[in-house]
């Protein structure tokens, strides 16, 4: 979809270099040791793993190789998420957040080491990245200084600085060295090609509909058939239905992006800011040595807002901050952050052979792949040093209690208030009524983050059923 010469479509995905074709969907059941529900980073880094350790493996994918939430993310591969270190620390201590760290780390090493074994061709670069605030609050750079501070304990390569390549000035910022920016796309497609030549088996456009466990297996279920396998992974945006409740642990979050073409040369750093609204940049290499991806405009899935203002306030920044040339792409991103900021990867409650990882808070590409290292060594009976960190199943602590009694207010407003919108169809999660997203042509929900094409299909669950649009009412 293009207006006005933007393409509206992520920009790894709207790639004319694309080398993967479609593997067929599921026709009938199977079997499998594993299966893993999702064909993004955690999938597929699971699947390889998983693979390579001697399974059978089969990869269920709703539509195709990367055509969910990792094919709208930046591309950062980084250990350095805004400020985090500093909480988690008085968070969780210092032993746990040095297993955050760990696992970031993991998933970055993990990340370069198969692009080089696999040689895969996706931009793969290193640079800074950089957190910082123009703000001159005395708080707000006390966050930056106890930041590098908690970073550097954590053997972190961080720094705190006051100067950067922005064509602005900033107040403070800590800087980490030697992270990664990629092709997301690209690198799934090399990942993809790696777990068929392990021995997988890749079905994309096969929607799974439910997960059950019976009998010390675990039964999967599809619009085409049955999977049935000892070790089943959710790597879906959040689990299925009800799956451990993560819904309600949850909050959807919708981000925008813009592939901009500068007139000057692009810094060379990642960056992201704490000022409000947040924006973040990183280089777009296929762009060329000018080329520029901008981040911003974040909101609650299903909120209340002018969608396509927020594009516009977006590009406005861009236009403001740098010499733009010219927009190429716009795209929206979906995520789910967790009370803690901490992902949710191992067995749900009351399981024994499913797994799930949800929850990155818009940091999945190192800790997604750090998530499935975890998991292949769950199936396989091995240790990893940094789970625990990580634990699905933990209850959070009681400064967590306000963040969840908050959106499970907002989704007991949106069931109440959505009697009113009479006009909209209702989520099939849970009935809440959906709202339309004008900028992207999509129903989305507010209680839990589903989204539905403009004529009904599952875009993003938890949600596995179509709507039916014609039921408004």
């Amino acid at each position: 979809m293009s207006s006005n010469g933007v393409t509206h479509d992520s920009v790894w995905l709207d790639d004319p270099e694309r080398w993967r074709e479609p593997t067929p969907a599921l026709d009938g059941d199977a079997e499998a040791d594993v299966v893993v529900v999702g064909a993004g980073i955690t999938g597929l880094t699971t699947a390889l793993l998983a693979a390579r350790d001697g399974n059978r493996v089969v990869v269920l994918e709703a539509r195709r190789v990367g055509d969910g939430t990792t094919g709208y993310t930046t591309g950062k591969v980084t250990a350095q998420h805004s400020l985090v270190y500093a909480h988690l620390v008085e968070w969780a201590g210092h032993d746990r957040a040095r297993q955050y760290a760990d696992a970031s780390r993991a998933g970055m090493d993990l990340v370069a080491s198969l692009v080089d074994e696999l040689e895969i061709d996706c931009s793969l670069t290193r640079a800074d990245a950089l957190v910082y605030t123009t703000s001159d609050e005395s708080r707000t750079i006390r966050a930056m200084e106890d930041e590098a501070v908690a970073a550097r304990r954590l053997a972190l390569p961080a720094s705190l600085v006051s100067e950067s390549d922005l064509p602005f000035a900033i107040t403070a910022g800590v800087l980490f060295t030697d992270q990664l920016h990629l092709h997301p796309r690209r690198y799934l497609d090399g990942l993809a090609d790696a777990v068929v030549a392990a021995g997988g088996v890749i079905h994309e456009d096969t929607r799974v509909t439910d997960v059950s466990e019976e009998r010390g297996q675990v039964v999967v279920t599809t619009e085409n058939g049955q999977v049935r396998a000892t070790h089943a992974v959710l790597a879906t945006l959040l689990p299925i239905g009800l799956i451990g409740g993560y819904f309600a642990r949850t909050r959807p979050n919708l981000s925008y992006g813009l592939a901009v073409r500068l007139r000057t040369e692009a810094p060379a750093a990642m960056t992201i800011s704490v000022d409000e609204p947040t924006h973040s940049t990183r280089p777009w290499p296929d762009g060329g040595p000018n080329g520029l991806i901008v981040v911003g405009g974040g909101h609650e899935v299903g909120a209340d807002v002018d969608t396509e203002a927020r594009y516009a306030q977006l590009e406005e920044w861009a236009r403001a901050t740098f010499d733009v040339a010219e927009v190429s792409h716009r795209w929206s991103a979906h995520d789910y952050t967790t009370p803690d900021r901490v992902p949710y990867v191992g067995r749900p409650p009351l399981h024994q052979n499913l797994y799930v990882a949800t929850g990155f808070g818009k940091w999945g590409l190192a800790n997604g792949t750090a998530a499935g290292i975890a998991l292949s060594n769950l199936i396989a009976g091995h240790d990893t040093p940094w789970l625990d960190i990580f634990d699905a199943g933990r209850i959070e602590g009681v400064r967590s209690v306000p963040t969840l009694v908050e959106g499970n207010v907002k989704v007991a407003a949106e069931l109440v208030t959505g009697e009113l919108r009479r006009e909209a169809p209702r989520c099939s999660h849970m009935g809440c009524r959906l709202r339309w997203n004008d900028a992207e042509e999509t129903w989305d929900c507010r209680c839990h983050g589903s989204r539905f094409g403009s004529d009904g299909p599952v875009l993003a669950g938890p949600a596995v059923k179509p709507i039916d649009v014609g039921e408004a009412g």
